[in-house]
């Protein structure tokens, strides 16, 4: 019996547009502020040296990719290569960033369209709105989802470049600019700020990585998918400094920009173009903030069921609704931690989770390349990372440095994840019956605990609390229903053979 072979329908442009279209989303609307406040008028360079950063992993995909074009990236290298913990935990990861990338765009989203409204007549609390704004275009988008609405990314990433290309442009040509410090920091305190900040925006270029995810209906992988990542980072690098020096050009972040919910992409647009490009520049938001949640919704259902299906997630997230054939229950369950995370209202706290998930993610993707030439040295590599073995430990290691400075209650946060998943993957490893085993001592062994206590209860027996004789009437066959319900639930678990 033949295997039926997905079609291999995309060339280099289309590659090429996937790239883009992942990255180009929500990222540069909203994390400019906060990345600006830490790298000061050096944020430019920051993104120039982050784009090389991240290039640096890429082409860790590119080799990974070409070699094993399967849905799935990430997840499907690090199985590969690694198996076990490791590659439960790159997938893990991936889902981790993918969630909190989700209640970023419904952040951004909110901010964009509190732009429109007269915030000074409206009696509702901005933070609430916020979250109500989040959580409606969630739901919205979750709905159109299930339903199998899907996007027409060509016509939104060819549309943003030329935005940015005008933006870019006319503040080039309207404004002497300021004089960019492209030297690197001398000081402790401008060297934390700026590795903070290239921590901080990487999330600007993650979206290059769905190029890798996708070779498995590429034409030429071992070809297009190194040249499309590559000309993707090239081009996003050209666009984000760009767009960032004409912004800190223009805005004065110190008396324009005073609250979260200020967007400097639209102040800058409003200083250079008037009020028609301010308007451009936030519904051009607003259209990133509805790509990048409508991409990460239908992503993280893929993560959610691949997870699902190895057994780390329970097996009902694999269930597709009847009538438009989508993985509704996957969608839903990820979309409750997309409003649960959007509450929040942090975008500095949600980006930086990301980041760290992303980061860590980027390491494991390196090692996975490493692991993988010693595995597999006769695997067919139509495309091989130059400078071998030097520059996937460059990704591990810059990687690794750049943790250190994730915002403190991120990290604390994300290692709190992590152990999540890590008794999430030793469950599954324990299996059901092992584990419905344990439950069931530890029934037993309350029941025979209760049954103790009431015995003590019944009999007066001196306690280092007192208690009412009326209060002992009323514990004591309390503690006999719960001693026999527990008893009995824990024999049944042990002896049961289903």
């Amino acid at each position: 019996m033949s295997k039926t072979k997905t079609p291999r329908e995309l060339g280099l442009f289309q590659a090429v547009i996937i790239g883009l279209g992942g990255a180009i989303g929500i990222e540069i609307f909203v994390l400019l502020n906060y990345a600006t406040s830490l790298a000061e008028s050096r944020i430019v360079l920051a993104l120039f040296v982050c784009g090389i950063i991240n290039l640096l992993t890429m082409l860790s995909f590119c080799e990974l990719g070409a070699a094993i074009p399967r849905v799935g990236g990430e997840y499907s290298y690090a199985k590969a290569a690694l198996g076990g913990f490791l590659a439960f935990l790159t997938g893990w990861l991936r889902w981790i960033g993918n969630v909190f990338g989700a209640a970023l765009a419904a952040i951004g989203f909110a901010y964009h369209i509190l732009y429109f409204m007269p915030l000074d007549i409206i009696s509702l609390d901005k933070s609430l709105l916020t979250t109500l704004l989040a959580a409606a275009v969630i739901v919205v988008l979750t709905v159109l989802s299930i339903r199998g609405v899907r996007q027409m990314g060509t016509i939104i990433v060819i549309a943003f470049i030329a935005v940015f290309i005008i933006f870019i442009a006319v503040g080039v040509s309207r404004t002497r600019g300021l004089e960019l410090q492209l030297y690197y920091p001398t000081t402790f305190e401008e060297s934390s700020g700026f590795v903070a900040a290239i921590t901080y925006t990487l999330l600007m270029f993650l979206g290059m990585r769905a190029i890798a995810a996708g070779g498995a209906v590429m034409k030429k992988p071992g070809k297009n998918i190194p040249r499309a990542i590559i000309l993707s980072a090239v081009t996003l690098i050209v666009l984000y400094c760009g767009i960032a020096y004409v912004t800190i050009s223009v805005v004065n972040f110190d008396t324009d920009v005073t609250r979260p919910t200020d967007l400097p992409l639209s102040i800058a647009a409003g200083k250079i173009l008037g009020d028609a490009g301010a308007l451009v520049l936030t519904i051009a938001g607003i259209i990133a903030a509805l790509s990048s949640l409508s991409t990460a919704i239908m992503v993280q259902s893929s993560i959610t069921r691949g997870l699902s299906r190895d057994g780390y997630l329970p097996r009902s997230l694999l269930s597709s609704h009847r009538r438009f054939k989508t993985p509704y229950v996957a969608l839903i369950f990820g979309s409750v931690f997309y409003i649960l995370f959007a509450a929040t209202g942090v975008l500095e706290f949600i980006g930086s989770v990301a980041a760290f998930a992303s980061l860590l993610g980027f390491a494991l993707v390196n090692f996975s390349l490493m692991k993988l030439r010693v595995k597999k040295p006769y695997l067919q590599r139509p495309f091989k990372v130059p400078l071998y073995p030097y520059t996937p430990i460059a990704g591990i290691a810059l990687s690794i440095i750049l943790l250190v400075f994730i915002e403190p209650r991120a990290l604390a946060s994300s290692i709190g994840f992590i152990a999540l998943g890590l008794l999430a993957y030793y469950l599954k490893m324990v299996g059901y019956h092992r584990i419905r085993i344990a439950f069931g001592g530890m029934s037993i062994g309350l029941g025979g605990f209760t049954t103790l206590a009431a015995h003590l209860v019944n009999m007066n027996y001196p306690l280092p609390f007192a208690l009412s004789p009326q209060f002992a009437r009323i514990l004591f066959p309390i503690l006999v229903v719960i001693s026999v319900i527990s008893i009995l639930a824990g024999v049944f678990n042990i002896i049961s053979k289903n």
